[in-house]
């Protein structure tokens, strides 16, 4: 399966009797935000957060680097040097605000666009891309830094996380998972799957969605009737809507939803609304299904505008200090370049190494016809 999700194809025409079809609302969809789009600090009755200016810098940070090396690895595929690319561009509040809610205990399972939470969690940048390149599996160690590997297939993450949590709950540990997807994905059939046994078995997960109004070029509204986060409650456990493009606010509901998978409380459903800005990957063009205006009302909203824009109304943060990150940023993005371009082929024999642990006779006959394929070519000097 590609990263194309089932529930996420082109758009057909609607039939008289779907367009005619009311859409049913239990309740006009409830926002949780700290921080509006101007950049003017809000409160909340049951999310409330208190950060130093560190803290506040660090997250500004932490989404100004992560888009760059997202834009330097859009860059790349379009030289040729990634295969493809899955971009977060727009999306950075909610991957770092909920990545920077985790504890170092605490499992992660994403999806492939993870980027943020994956920097949030100290795995190099760098080694996200090798897949992306064709040179590997996945470039770490999921152990190291509890993130799990890049999950292509759609939706099948949030099984493994409520797997895993299930674990956790059993081995008497106080640590929470985390399973990243998409609103696509909310509509395959593991995701409902997992939401039944994460119930059931009371499960330490947080199901995080990040929801971008677009399945590649299917709109929310073509995948379900009610608002996202108000699922949970058929599957009995509660779900909550956040402001997607607000890091405070995403940092504060994940938190709260962590620690109540902590005291034994069950998962929770965060619904991160939030927006696309680019497209689905490299190998789509948003152009043919939504409209420009869509998305120029959505820069408005942009997550990392809105947070420089408080540290400057609050002087949190001087010249000196966004020049110096700039600097930064550069940085990081020349050594994306050399890396990716320095990474070493693949062994091609290595891929029949590992399909049976004590090998298989069809393997090895499969392993000298590619072995005498590749010859082929070195003797006819290519």
């Amino acid at each position: 399966m590609t990263v194309e999700s089932t529930a996420a194809r082109k758009p057909r025409r609607s039939s008289k009797r779907t367009s005619a079809a009311k859409t049913p609302q239990s309740s006009e969809p409830q926002l949780v935000q700290l921080l509006t789009p101007e950049g003017e600090r809000v409160e909340h009755p049951d999310y409330a957060i208190d950060l130093s200016g560190d803290e506040l810098r660090g997250l500004y940070r932490d989404m100004v680097l992560t888009r760059r090396f997202d834009a330097e690895a859009t860059a790349l595929q379009r030289q040729g040097e990634l295969g493809l690319w899955a971009s977060l561009l727009g999306q950075e509040a909610a991957q770092i605000g909920s990545g920077r809610a985790l504890r170092d205990d605490d499992y992660v399972f994403p999806t492939y666009r993870e980027h943020g939470v994956a920097w949030c969690r100290g795995v190099d940048p760098t080694n996200l891309l090798g897949m992306f390149r064709g040179v590997n599996h996945g470039g770490w160690d999921p152990t190291t830094n509890n993130f799990h590997l890049y999950t292509i297939v759609i939706g099948s993450q949030t099984l493994h996380a409520t797997g895993y949590a299930m674990g956790v709950a059993k081995d008497g540990a106080d640590s929470a998972v985390i399973a990243y997807f998409g609103d696509g994905a909310s509509s395959q059939g593991d995701v409902a799957e997992a939401f039944t046994f994460s119930a059931v078995y009371n499960a330490p997960v947080v199901f995080f969605c990040q929801n971008n109004q677009w399945a590649i070029s299917e709109p929310t509204e073509k995948q379900m009737r009610v608002p996202l986060y108000q699922r949970a409650q058929g599957f009995g456990f509660p779900g909550v809507r956040v402001d997607g493009n607000d890091v405070l606010a995403c940092l504060a509901v994940t938190r709260s939803a962590l620690e109540r998978a902590r005291r034994g409380e069950g998962p929770t459903l965060v619904e991160a609304f939030t927006y696309r800005m680019g497209a689905h990957t490299t190998s789509d063009d948003p152009t043919k299904y939504r409209a420009d205006e869509e998305r120029a009302a959505w820069e408005a909203k942009d997550p990392i505008l809105r947070l420089r824009a408080y540290l400057e109304k609050q002087g949190l943060a001087d010249a000196a200090f966004f020049t110096a990150l700039e600097e930064e940023s550069e940085t990081l993005g020349k050594r994306v370049r050399e890396v990716v371009r320095a990474m070493p082929d693949p062994d091609r024999l290595a891929i029949f190494d590992h399909a049976y642990a004590d090998g298989s006779p069809l393997v090895d006959e499969e392993r000298a016809q590619f072995a005498a394929y590749q010859a082929s070519f070195a003797e006819e000097g290519n």
